[in-house]
């Protein structure tokens, strides 16, 4: 059976040489005679799986030692409560809020103290992002909250907040591995996986050691719930309780083929801007489709477009779904449409999709 282009935000396509490999492990793992699915968790082969995923994880980002890495349930969006719940120890942080998830994250954050919304976007419906250095941080902030690429929107930072003495953590569900990261200008790092790396069902969090032991003020560290608490998942190497162990296994997969046949996150960014650059250069070419997004701030990952009107958006989903270009329908904030096109969709994909989109544009000029 042929293979659909899958433009999903999320879950999203994989790559096919990490499925196959997968397919071929499915009913007997490395001669255990069990699927991955269904091993113990606490058995030797899984040991091997997630201490080789961690490993792996390290080298492709460059994670510096003094930095913890966790598997977590709940995805990102549990993160928007643990982050103010660990980290917000004078009651106050200071966040960015640029599209859906970073508003949603700052509403979770005032649950716990002052979330102080120092810049936001919303003003232009999210299509652009604040000037980082000239906003008015807090010097009592625990710490300044970002998401970096706006999946619904299809923003990006195109620098980042540096305060002294004040953490950034950031929401890097929609970007990470797309591109090199320096995970030391950060002091907490977390993601949803099912975008650029794994099925849905886990996030990870990438958290520098000294803010650890934590927690928000007025709470105590030890009133944390137990499946809240990064220093006890951490503590335990995400082994605290039954880890999301398929999400993990296939974490490994993808971080090895990344290292191994991509070559790391240099080649990987390099095909990434080529297969932004053919769509964005066609959108830039015609008048029929539009950007809104300023263009400092493009994604990456997460292209959005609009035809003439409502009807014809609607029409080209519908036409671009029988042609094999599926789930390109925009968010409901945004409507019209959106191509995800993280790492595993092939340059061909965007060559196919611009030349859908270019007969699409002739037969409803």
């Amino acid at each position: 059976m042929a293979r659909i282009y899958n433009f999903s935000a999320g879950p999203s396509m994989l790559p096919e040489p990490v499925l196959r490999e997968a397919q071929a492990d499915l009913l007997d793992y490395q001669g255990s005679g069990q699927s991955v699915m269904e091993m113990s968790h606490r058995s030797k082969w899984f040991d091997a799986i997630i201490q080789d995923t961690e490993a792996t994880m390290r080298r492709v980002l460059n994670v510096p030692d003094n930095y913890k890495i966790g598997f977590f349930q709940g995805g990102a969006t549990q993160q928007f409560a643990m982050v103010p719940l660990n980290f917000m120890t004078t009651g106050q942080a200071d966040y960015l809020v640029t599209g859906n998830f970073s508003k949603k994250a700052a509403e979770e954050g005032a649950k716990f103290g002052q979330a102080d919304i120092v810049a936001s976007s919303k003003d232009k419906n999210f299509t652009y992002i604040p000037d980082v250095a000239t906003l008015p941080y807090h010097k009592e902030a625990s710490y300044i909250h970002i998401c970096q690429n706006n999946t619904i929107f299809g923003t990006k930072f195109a620098d980042i907040p540096q305060v002294a003495g004040v953490p950034l953590v950031a929401d890097m569900s929609s970007m990470i591995f797309s591109e090199p990261t320096d995970v030391s200008k950060y002091g907490c790092i977390y993601f949803g996986v099912q975008k650029n790396v794994a099925p849905a069902g886990m996030a990870v969090a990438i958290i520098r050691e000294d803010l650890l032991g934590k927690s928000a003020k007025g709470i105590p560290a030890e009133k944390i719930p137990t499946m809240m608490n990064y220093t006890t998942l951490l503590g335990s190497d995400s082994m605290y309780n039954t880890p999301p162990c398929w999400c993990i296994y296939m974490t490994g997969l993808v971080m090895n083929y990344l290292e191994k046949e991509v070559g790391g996150l240099a080649e990987m960014q390099k095909i990434n801007a080529a297969k932004a650059k053919v769509l964005y250069d066609y959108l830039d070419s015609q008048d029929f489709y539009n950007n809104p997004v300023e263009h400092k701030y493009r994604s990456m990952m997460n292209v959005t477009f609009t035809s003439p009107n409502a009807d014809l958006d609607k029409a080209f989903c519908a036409d671009a779904a029988k042609a094999g270009f599926l789930n390109l329908k925009g968010h409901r904030l945004v409507g019209g449409m959106r191509a995800s096109i993280y790492n595993a969709m092939p340059p061909k994909g965007i060559d196919d999709l611009v030349a859908f989109m270019e007969n699409f544009r002739q037969a409803n000029q």
